[in-house]
């Protein structure tokens, strides 16, 4: 069969017009090793895959995170076994009384963490994954380890009954995509993608016109990397308004 630009919330070939994300974009933030990430272009339309902007690599933490790393410490242990990437993997983390090591890199035990938050290394101190420009748009843990965001303090994915992750496997098996060309409107973290990218997909073009949302995803270790080798090219990341650009697309 003929390949089909599918939308991903109902599984029907996608119209010369579809309602996009909406949301400007903002400036840009540092890296852990504190260079500056060059900021996106304008979102108004981008013809063709976003620019690279590399994951980061770094230890993820979270408030209740640094509590059970520091009462280790502090009762004694000089090892400490858990995630610091979000529930991805485990790693093993020394403790001292100063300091932590984690996959041979030493960093400062911060002061005080919010909840609700996670924070990354910025290459100077543990800064929130957030940004404010248009409004607050920031990356939130979860009991499911797979993070959600918010705009201004409004959840952008479900995660009272399921992992924004499993909500995303649900809606791609309503898609049936495998060998197929899928077009998601709204890329967000990109869990639909990742999930079309699991389910055999032939090629997804994703587009996102926040460059708020698009630098989340490169600090989420669950947003799959369009340069990653597994996904073999099937993912097209597009920094851009879907509105204007689906005119450009081959029709279903």
């Amino acid at each position: 069969a003929d390949p089909r630009w599918c939308d991903h919330a109902s599984n029907r070939p996608v119209a010369a017009r579809q309602v996009p994300c909406s949301g400007p974009g903002a400036a840009p933030a540092r890296d852990r090793t504190g260079l500056r990430w060059r900021p996106l272009p304008s979102p108004a339309l981008v013809r063709g895959p976003a620019p690279r902007m590399p994951h980061y690599s770094g230890p993820l933490l979270t408030r209740p995170l640094l509590d059970a790393m520091r009462e280790a410490q502090r009762g004694g242990s000089v090892v400490w076994n858990g995630s610091l990437d979000l529930g991805r993997g485990t790693d093993e983390v020394r403790l001292e009384a100063d300091r932590w090591q984690w996959r041979g890199h030493d960093y400062p035990w911060p002061e005080r963490l919010k909840d609700r938050t996670v924070y990354y290394w910025d290459g100077g101190d543990f800064a929130p994954a957030s940004r404010f420009g248009n409004g607050l748009y920031k990356l939130v843990p979860t009991e499911w380890g797979v993070p959600t965001f918010e705009i201004d303090g409004i959840k952008m994915l479900p995660t009272s009954r399921e992992s924004p992750l499993d909500d995303a496997q649900r809606k791609v098996a309503l898609v049936e995509p495998r060998g197929k060309v899928v077009l998601d409107t709204c890329g967000g973290l990109g869990y639909f993608a990742a999930c079309a990218l699991e389910a055999g997909v032939g090629r997804i073009h994703s587009f996102e016109k926040n460059a708020d949302v698009m630098w989340l995803r490169t600090l989420n270790p669950w947003s799959p990397d369009p340069d990653a080798a597994e996904h073999g090219g099937r993912l097209r990341l597009h920094h851009g308004d879907v509105a204007q650009a689906v005119a450009a697309l081959p029709d279903a």
